[in-house]
């Protein structure tokens, strides 16, 4: 069984790398709900949790394609996106890829210290990746903040900023100091993915390291044991 899935997962990815597509499972079978990791952070305080849809927006795209379209597009749209289109972009970023629960994205110990939110005119969005749903709050305030957190960029008026936050105490347990460095490293991987997300899907996105920490943490309620390490807009390219 472990040989088999590996020639496939090796013959997926030759498939790829010459500029093909790879019909792969974007949605695994279920995984056992499982606590936070240390349960190190409050519960965050939404009104409702909804299922995006599968994350089969992705189709088949080749990754050398996907890489190729990949840019930092700052014109884009305030259009709303799809769930599914939403579904696709959070599942690349920190989905469940495997019943072992392991994510599309290297962790440092497995200890996963990262969170995402998106923020849309309407709502924000917490993403759970073990049910492939996000937590909803109702809130028309939190993008006016954050856009105002990252003013000076057209990105800004994008009709969503995905928030990747960071949870050190997940990883420094473990790692000490260094757990901080890994925490970055992961949300740089899942940065990326994100983006080559976007471009397979003919979006725009623009990755943004600039803007104002406590802002940003104030509009999306974050505790002091929760920060914002990386804002990507994304949307329509307008």
């Amino acid at each position: 069984m472990r040989a088999t899935r590996r020639a496939t997962a090796v013959a997926c990815a030759v498939v790829l790398l010459a500029g093909g597509g790879c019909a792969t499972r974007t949605q695994p079978p279920p995984v056992a709900e499982q606590p936070s990791p240390t349960g190190d952070i409050p519960a965050w305080g939404h009104d409702s949790v909804r299922f995006l849809g599968p994350a089969d927006e992705l189709g088949e795209a080749g990754l050398l394609d996907a890489m190729g379209r990949r840019g930092s597009v700052r014109d884009l749209s305030g259009e709303p996106l799809t769930d599914r289109q939403l579904a696709a972009l959070l599942w690349s970023a920190q989905g469940v890829s495997a019943p072992s629960g392991a994510r599309t994205v290297p962790s440092a110990g497995a200890l996963y210290p990262l969170e995402t939110y998106v923020v849309t005119p309407q709502e924000v969005l917490r993403y759970v990746p073990r049910t492939a749903a996000v937590e909803v709050r109702s809130d028309a305030k939190a993008k006016i903040a954050v856009t105002q957190a990252i003013s000076g960029t057209p990105a800004a008026q994008a009709y969503a900023i995905v928030v990747i936050t960071g949870v050190p105490a997940r990883i420094t347990g473990k790692y000490a100091e260094r757990g901080i460095r890994y925490m970055w490293m992961e949300a740089g991987h899942a940065a990326q993915n994100l983006l080559l997300a976007a471009a397979a899907m003919g979006l725009g996105a623009v990755t943004i390291g600039a803007f104002d920490d406590a802002g940003v943490a104030t509009a999306l309620t974050l505790t002091d044991r929760e920060i914002p390490l990386y804002l990507i807009p994304v949307g329509r390219v307008s």
